[in-house]
């Protein structure tokens, strides 16, 4: 426990939890090839502090209107202006997006390939990031996120990157532009919402709809399955068909909500009307 209690009390929490895990390892492996003969490192479970889950802030959809209206009203960078509109869009990680290249994308398949991991870009911290789970994603593009990309392209298509640097071109716009421009239309990053909020947005609306499986939803949002049988079973499940009817509805949620707010439900009942 001793050099544990000297990493907790620094914060690290979570190293403070891999090494115990590393040391229970250790152990472990001394009981099995008979050099003790229990493993001590077990008693350790449950000794250390653990780190609350902060949750990323996410407006009410209600105030979805709101958002969209700032959005288009904002001043700053053109390039900027698109990047919140395909970040609401496709609702993906930041670093999925602001790595991303033209190459990934095929229009005719209306489909964004994230790989598993990405060509580094020298002097660019963790740009070999793709996506999170490690392995290739898809993610279906809806007519708006399409019509996003063709205005982005007249930017920067004669680069490699979507979102280029605004100063160097070889590299990615900035990991604070996304709520930098949030701060510039008012909102407080650290308590409304930041970048990363939209994506329990985007999940809340998806789930309050009625009109999409959990399954589904947890495949765009391109979350890991917790439950190791059931991964077993659903790992290789794509979910494509659905799941392209859904970004779509999704984006035309937010078209329908410019202006004055439309619930979820209220939507997805007048869909089946």
């Amino acid at each position: 426990m001793a050099p544990l209690r000297k990493i907790e009390e620094r914060g690290a929490l979570d190293l403070a939890s891999r090494v115990r895990q590393h040391i229970d390892g250790i152990m472990r492996y001394a009981v099995q090839t008979d050099l003790i003969d229990t493993n001590p490192a077990r008693d350790m479970t449950g000794a250390l502090a653990v780190r609350k889950t902060v949750h990323r802030p996410a407006l009410p959809l209600e105030r979805i209107p709101e958002l969209l209206q700032r959005v288009e009203a904002d001043q700053g960078r053109p390039l900027t202006k698109l990047a919140l509109r395909f970040a609401l869009l496709t609702f993906v990680r930041s670093s999925e997006f602001r790595f991303m290249r033209w190459d990934e994308i095929d229009l005719a398949r209306a489909t964004w390939i994230i790989p598993a991991s990405r060509e580094v870009i020298k002097g660019v911290k963790h740009s070999h990031r793709g996506a999170k789970m490690r392995e290739p994603h898809i993610v279906p593009l809806s007519r708006q996120t399409l019509a996003v990309l063709d205005e982005i392209h007249r930017l920067t298509g004669r680069f490699d990157l979507v979102f280029a640097g605004d100063h160097d071109v070889f590299k990615p716009m900035s990991e604070n532009t996304v709520n930098t421009a949030l701060r510039r239309m008012g909102y407080d990053t650290k308590k409304d919402v930041c970048g990363h909020g939209f994506r329990a947005m985007a999940c809340s609306a998806l789930l309050e709809s009625g009109l999409w499986s959990e399954d589904a939803i947890e495949r765009q949002m391109s979350h890991k399955e917790r439950n190791g049988v059931r991964a077993a079973y659903i790992h290789k499940a794509e979910f494509l068909t659905q799941r392209r009817r859904m970004v779509q509805w999704w984006a035309d949620w937010l078209d329908a909500n410019r202006l004055l707010f439309v619930s979820p439900h209220d939507l997805a009942e007048a869909g089946k009307a």
